[in-house]
């Protein structure tokens, strides 16, 4: 047997594939390997990475969870308030799985400056409030302080801050619209102490944050009562029975609902990356698999005359096919180092250069976010193997077809 093998190694080698014929089959093979690597790796961690970034975003400045009053109000305005004196306040201890809970409100006002006005929503928030989500997309200043007394201090989007002309330092009047008619409206002087871009559109054009007695003084509230509670969780994957778990561990007046509810319509486009993510990997498996079929069928062809020897030696059927597989499978390994090498090249660029950009206005963000997974690259490498490696069995079995007495005179 270790003769067969020296004679098959001998006559197949990958010098020999640079002057064979079916060294542009091969050239084109181990090509196809690799551009499908690459569109693998990068389709998943781009597609991967926009999911959780986008979900990151969402839930930053919006909570997991939003537990509010049950009435018909559809807007993002506070009309009901919420005593602060529930059980689940300030520690949701009943359900484990949350992290975090913050008290909030929310205020429609009309911003005024000397060249131009804008609509805008309060968002007040308190000395609960989690900052963490929220410094990563401080673009200048500093983040407002409201554990002492009632300031001035607001947050601002990059983009209102643009259209309105303001910068960090500049104060504004705002004005309050009060609920019953005919009264002036309610004016607060507000100072700029950050500027922020979410990218996410939606929020960036309507909200500033500042500090949550405005709105309760505002609206005449007491220092308990508040527009709404967020929460946070540890497990976003499981964050539809973590909601079942605080909806029924909240009083029966209060209503609850999850990101995923309120912003259906952005999580039901992000599905879309799922389905869009497995047709690529079909796709450049399937034209990956088939260029290898081609290439081994040429190979074989190509070595009929060594197979008739090595059948006249006394080789059975499955050890020259063996030969052909083994040598197959160093071709895919070829192709998939230079695959790999190339996308992995490209995600890093990506991910500290952020050469390719998105127009937050359709993607929510500004530049396409990476997923650095080492995972998820080896599964697709082990996927592509095992696939190729199971089909070339088939075009493998026209070795036991071959006679050898036909094979040696083959020309």
């Amino acid at each position: 047997m270790n003769l067969e093998y020296f004679i098959a190694k001998r006559l197949i080698t990958a010098k020999d594939y640079k002057s064979s014929i079916s060294a542009p089959i091969i050239k084109i093979a181990i090509s196809a390997i690799a551009i499908g690597m690459i569109m693998m790796i990068v389709s998943v961690a781009t597609g991967i990475g926009l999911q959780q970034k986008i979900r990151e975003k969402v839930s930053a400045f919006n909570g997991h969870i939003i537990i509010s009053n049950f009435d018909n109000n559809q807007s993002e305005v506070t009309l009901v308030p919420i005593s602060k004196k529930q059980d689940f306040y300030p520690k949701f201890n009943a359900v484990p799985a949350v992290s975090h809970i913050q008290a909030i409100a929310s205020k429609a006002g009309i911003i005024r400056t000397e060249t131009a006005f804008e609509g805008i929503i309060l968002k007040g928030v308190g000395s609960d409030y989690k900052w963490d989500n929220i410094k990563e997309y401080l673009v200048s200043g500093k983040l407002p302080d409201f554990s002492k007394g009632i300031n001035q201090e607001v947050m601002i989007s990059q983009f209102l801050a643009n259209r309105l002309n303001l910068k960090v330092g500049d104060s504004f009047n705002t004005f309050f619209i009060k609920e019953s008619q005919g009264q002036l409206p309610n004016i607060r002087r507000f100072k700029i102490t950050g500027i922020f871009n979410s990218g996410f559109q939606q929020f960036d054009a309507t909200y500033i944050i500042g500090d949550i007695r405005h709105i309760q003084r505002i609206n005449k509230w007491t220092s308990d009562q508040v527009g709404a509670f967020e929460v946070f969780v540890n497990d976003f994957a499981n964050i539809k029975n973590i909601g079942n778990q605080v909806y029924q561990r909240t009083p029966s007046t209060l209503d609850t609902k999850t990101i995923i509810e309120k912003y259906s319509y952005i999580f039901e486009w992000l599905k879309l990356f799922d389905f869009n993510i497995i047709i690529i990997l079909v796709v450049m498996i399937l034209v990956a698999t088939i260029n290898m079929v081609v290439a081994l069928l040429v190979l074989i062809l190509e070595r009929t005359q060594m197979i008739g020897i090595l059948k006249a030696l006394g080789s059975n059927n499955w050890s020259i096919r063996k030969i052909f597989l083994y040598n197959a499978f160093y071709l895919i390994i070829r192709g998939l180092f230079w695959g790999n090498l190339i996308g992995i090249s490209l995600l890093l660029i990506q991910q500290y250069f952020g050469v390719i950009k998105l127009n937050p206005e359709n993607y929510y963000v500004n530049q396409a976010p990476v997923d650095f997974n080492l995972v998820y690259i080896l599964l697709l490498n082990l996927l592509t193997v095992t696939v190729c490696f199971l089909v070339l069995l088939i075009p493998s079995y026209i070795i036991t077809k071959i006679s050898p007495v036909k094979a040696i005179r083959f020309e």
